[in-house]
């Protein structure tokens, strides 16, 4: 399982590629056959992980795919440049939360922008999914900037997060009719 972008390659972890990512000694580049990535592990991202996510993906009964972190790989240096994930399953609304971070060497050069684009494509072609929401600092620009880019809108607000959705029937509706003017262009 992975999902390819132009310049991105975004594959899920297991259990135990997270227990190797989390050790950070290039074991997980090692097993990926990839190049050595310099990242930092912030404590939110740790925590994360010890509360959330490898509980969660260690639960056969849940899909991992909506708990796991996702490498994000460039293509063009075999290297992990940044990670996204979702906070678990579907609700019952059909939504699902996305979280992603960028490493530092990679940031400002669209990269993120194309991996959630991804992840949305994605995120569209499973059943019960009918959103894809995230929350951002209010003070992360650049956080908004991806969002913005892949169609999230910002929905609510608390003391501290934006809340952005992007709803996957209007895209799929979009994309459509896109193509429909395409092809009477092409006809004329």
């Amino acid at each position: 399982m992975k999902v390819e972008t132009e310049r991105l390659l975004l594959i899920p972890l297991t259990y135990d590629q997270l227990i190797k990512y989390l050790r950070d000694d290039n074991s997980l580049e090692d097993e990926l056959d990839l190049n050595e990535t310099n990242k930092t592990i912030s404590d939110e991202l740790k925590e994360a992980f010890s509360q959330t996510i490898l509980p969660n993906v260690a639960d056969k009964r849940k899909n991992y795919l909506y708990s796991t972190l996702w490498a994000a790989i460039l293509k063009s240096e075999n290297k992990m440049i940044g990670d996204l994930c979702f906070v678990g399953e579907p609700n019952s609304a059909g939504e699902i939360e996305i979280g992603y971070g960028t490493y530092e060497a990679y940031r400002n050069k669209g990269y993120m922008t194309e991996a959630v684009g991804g992840m949305v494509k994605w995120a569209q072609k499973q059943h019960g999914v009918t959103a894809v929401t995230a929350s951002t600092e209010k003070r992360n620009i650049a956080s908004f900037k991806v969002l913005r880019r892949n169609d999230f809108r910002k929905y609510a607000e608390t003391d501290l997060l934006h809340k952005w959705r992007v709803p996957l029937n209007s895209l799929s509706l979009l994309a459509d009719n896109e193509c429909s003017e395409v092809e009477t262009k092409l006809r004329a």
